[in-house]
């Protein structure tokens, strides 16, 4: 009986430790415990030093300045001077087609004339048709205007641009002579060109 009981108690004692030593076993194989998730503090992203703001200069716009689109008072006092050189071209009795002569006389300054408008192009000059007295007004009229216009298309042939020309007819209305005979007839049978009257900026 003794013995039995003494078996019993070394059976319960090689039991706990073995308990114990499984106990042992399986904390040992336990996973670690999770490391601690950051916290809202730690996400939040660390603000950026501010750098000086330095004052910077705003460049003053450029000042574009416009091209001069009409002549001043002594290029328009060249151009008067030019005009006044540059002869009326005459016409023959009832016709409106530019002689030999009369392109002769637009020829001489012509060039000159253009080169200085073309800087201008707000510089404009007028053709004037005129008649002698014989036939009627509204005749005159008609003819004038061709002959103005002849005129202004051979100052475009050599270079004057047409947008700085324009034309005019007085027929019979204005004439410089008022003979009835034919000298004073054909003084009266011209084109005349004038500077238009300009608006001062």
């Amino acid at each position: 009986m003794k013995s039995f009981r003494g078996l019993a108690i070394v059976a319960l004692a090689t039991v706990s430790i073995v308990g114990v030593g499984c106990k042992k076993k399986v904390a040992a194989a336990a996973p670690p415990p999770p490391a601690p998730q950051p916290t809202a503090q730690a996400q939040r992203p660390q603000p950026v030093a501010q750098q000086p703001r330095t004052a910077t200069q705003t460049p003053a716009p450029v000042q574009v300045s416009q091209p001069q689109r009409t002549p001043n008072a002594s290029t328009r006092a060249r151009i008067d001077t030019l005009l006044a050189r540059i002869e009326d071209a005459y016409f023959d009795y009832n016709k409106y087609s530019l002689r030999p002569d009369a392109i002769q006389a637009l020829q001489a300054d012509s060039s000159e004339l253009r080169d200085i408008l073309k800087d201008y192009p707000d510089y404009k000059l007028t053709v004037e048709g005129h008649c002698d007295e014989r036939g009627s007004a509204e005749y005159n009229v008609a003819l004038g205007q061709e002959r103005a216009q002849a005129a202004k298309d051979y100052l475009v042939q050599v270079g004057i641009p047409g947008g700085q020309l324009a034309t005019v007819s007085y027929g019979k209305e204005k004439p410089v002579c008022e003979e009835h005979d034919e000298a004073c007839w054909q003084k009266n049978r011209h084109i005349h060109i004038v500077a238009q009257a300009q608006v001062q900026k």
